[in-house]
């Protein structure tokens, strides 16, 4: 639990404790960077208003070395706050004021979400573009893209049926888990972020294809 107000931090923190949770907690970006390498957490619920390291940056940093879920908690309601944090890795985003109860049911959402077993998936060759769920790997024209979680599991569901247009709310239970609830814009969000990784123009994409009224597909020629 990293966030630099005390009575909300200590607050969360006694909340999640008493649902069961073995919480830790952290006033700034570096004590929550060096925490989590020690601590190592299933969850990490991420004040975007930190002091001195932002909690973007602490996000970016995190996606190095950890497979943590982020739940990224912002006091200011302008949709930029919200989609930056989500740009950098993280998973769910809360704004403040928030209730206890929310905050506790988004962490057993992250938790209740499938960590996808890829087993011996064979690699997907589609156009330039090559997916290895085995390895959770993509590269386009033989240049390996480097990809958060919740990107390759998108990349990942889509490749899997390419021309296959799948709605919003299909892509949200796949990769967020049937039992998630919030904004179904994380995906557009996320899209866009991939998008820009496989090199793929936004105004004119070859590969992720946006099917207005229903949502995204992947095209197999590329």
């Amino acid at each position: 639990m990293v966030d630099d107000a005390a009575e909300f931090r200590e607050l969360m923190a006694a909340v999640l404790r008493r649902d069961g949770f073995v919480v830790e907690v952290a006033e700034d970006g570096s004590a929550a960077l060096a925490l989590a390498r020690s601590f190592a957490p299933d969850v990490v619920v991420l004040d975007l208003g930190l002091p001195g390291m932002d909690g973007v940056e602490v996000c970016r940093q995190l996606r190095t070395f950890t497979d943590a879920y982020v739940v990224m908690v912002t006091g200011r309601r302008d949709e930029v706050d919200k989609l930056i944090g989500l740009s950098v890795g993280a998973d769910d985003y809360v704004t403040k004021p928030c209730s206890t109860r929310e905050l506790v049911a988004r962490v057993r959402a992250m938790l209740r979400r499938p960590r996808v077993s890829t087993g011996s998936r064979p690699l997907r060759r589609l156009g330039p573009l090559e997916v290895d769920p085995g390895a959770r790997e993509a590269r386009v024209r033989g240049q390996v893209v480097e990809l958060t979680r919740i990107e390759f599991e998108l990349l990942d569901v889509l490749s899997e049926r390419p021309r296959t247009a799948f709605t919003r709310a299909q892509l949200l239970e796949r990769v967020w888990g049937p039992n998630w609830f919030g904004d179904d814009h994380v995906i557009d969000v996320h899209i866009s972020k991939l998008r820009q990784k496989l090199g793929d123009d936004a105004r004119a994409p070859r590969m992720l294809r946006t099917v207005r009224g229903v949502g995204y597909r992947l095209d197999a020629d590329g």
